[in-house]
């Protein structure tokens, strides 16, 4: 993803918002945005030596903080401006949220998707009530629809980060933080466009206390922490699970709130954050997708930095597809030694192959699948070879398993992961 497009609120000379402005969205928008959950987590605040609390922005109507800038902006629309419509390019979070609150104010609403966006996700806008328009074939195509289709329907454009509107909208997870809990050391938030962590930051520093602000972006799209000065190891790009923070560039709005209030920008690989879904699904029984778990996976990648503080964590979002979700909990099972591959040459004789699983089976282990080869890979005409992959609730019982199998006549060639 890519900003690729500006509003015309976003001068470099206009001064920047205050916690005044982050109030009055609150008050503007009361009772129509969840005042989500702030707990502590126990537990993870154990396993990363810090007093950890978390905000669920992942339980919002549309899963993720993003209908709080948009329904700020839309509710500062003129009564022309409304009667026009509005414009948003997106083809996640940002598009949810706009169209559900452009419907609920009677605003209509057009949402650009490129071409390839997957099925669901246009299906689901539609159904919040939205127009959907598919042009181009990536985002930043997309997004060169704008200008073309906003001149000819008069629409208003609806940033997803780069605009005082909803960057004022988005800091008011912060107001709701701090007022349950007055007393944090330290904001963690996720980082793509900077919309979030730029309101957040103004209702931070606006209640006049120390408070670090802390940005987290994901190793391939290190686009803030590039721009601030705090990476330089180029915007390497490629598929990442956090697709929710991978913004090529940066807003220029939001650039001069992270330059102004944020502490730093740390950057996280997609391993931790792939951790921190699991952890954030199996200890908080709550579904993050991968811009809603980088905060945490920053935390555990570095506990020296957090070690002792009360630390407040923004799960800004949980829309994660499942096959995703799928691949990742497997992937984590790998990395814990729970889920592995043995490889195991045996005489191709009568039985074999099934006193071999049944000698996995008492040792505990489960076995997903077999792949029993006679021709490619086995050394000798009168021997196979077997691939298993295996389930063991104790990674630590592995080595007694193949033990086992040597002791009654297996050959454990390998132990690849």
């Amino acid at each position: 993803m890519t900003s690729g497009f500006a509003p015309a609120n976003c001068a470099d000379d206009k001064p920047l918002l205050t916690i005044a402005d982050v109030r009055a969205a609150a008050a503007r928008f009361e009772g129509r945005i969840a005042d989500t959950p702030f707990l502590h987590s126990e537990t993870l605040s154990r396993l990363a030596g810090t007093e950890l609390w978390l905000k669920f922005e992942n339980l919002q109507f549309t899963g993720s903080f993003k209908q709080r800038g948009a329904l700020n902006a839309l509710m500062l629309l003129s009564e022309d401006e409304r009667r026009r419509g509005v414009i948003a390019v997106s083809a996640g979070n940002h598009a949810q949220g706009v169209a559900y609150h452009a419907a609920q104010l009677g605003v209509p609403a057009t949402i650009v998707m490129p071409i390839g966006t997957p099925t669901v996700k246009a299906v689901r806008t539609r159904a919040l009530g939205a127009e959907v328009v598919l042009t181009g074939a990536t985002f930043a195509e997309a997004a060169a629809a704008l200008p073309a289709l906003m001149a000819q329907r008069g629409a208003t454009l609806i940033h997803p980060f780069d605009d005082d509107r909803v960057i004022a909208g988005q800091g008011t997870v912060a107001l709701e933080m701090l007022r349950d809990q007055p007393n944090l050391d330290a904001l963690v938030v996720s980082i793509g466009g900077g919309g979030l962590i730029a309101g957040v930051a103004v209702a931070a520093r606006g209640l006049g206390r120390p408070i670090d602000v802390i940005g987290v972006q994901s190793a391939r799209f290190p686009s803030m922490a590039a721009a601030t000065g705090r990476w330089s190891g180029g915007i390497p790009g490629g598929a990442t699970i956090a697709e929710g923070i991978a913004v090529a560039s940066p807003g220029l709005r939001t650039r001069q709130y992270v330059d102004a209030f944020v502490d730093d920008v740390v950057v996280v690989a997609e391993p931790q954050i792939e951790t921190a879904i699991t952890l954030l699904l199996q200890i908080e029984k709550t579904l993050c997708e991968g811009a809603g778990a980088a905060g945490l996976a920053a935390i555990l990648a570095d506990p020296a930095r957090f070690a002792g503080r009360r630390v407040g964590l923004i799960l800004c979002g949980g829309n994660i597809d499942n096959r995703l979700l799928t691949a990742i909990l497997r992937r984590q099972q790998v990395r814990d030694g729970t889920l592995f591959r043995l490889v195991v040459q045996l005489p191709d004789s009568t039985g074999m192959l099934g006193h071999l699983c049944a000698e996995i089976g008492r040792m505990g282990g489960n076995i997903n699948t077999v792949i029993h080869d006679r021709s490619f890979l086995a050394s000798d005409a009168k021997s196979a070879q077997v691939e298993i992959e295996v389930e063991l609730a104790d990674p630590l019982g592995r080595p007694a398993m193949e033990a086992q199998l040597v002791a009654q006549g297996f050959a454990v060639l390998s132990r690849p992961q």
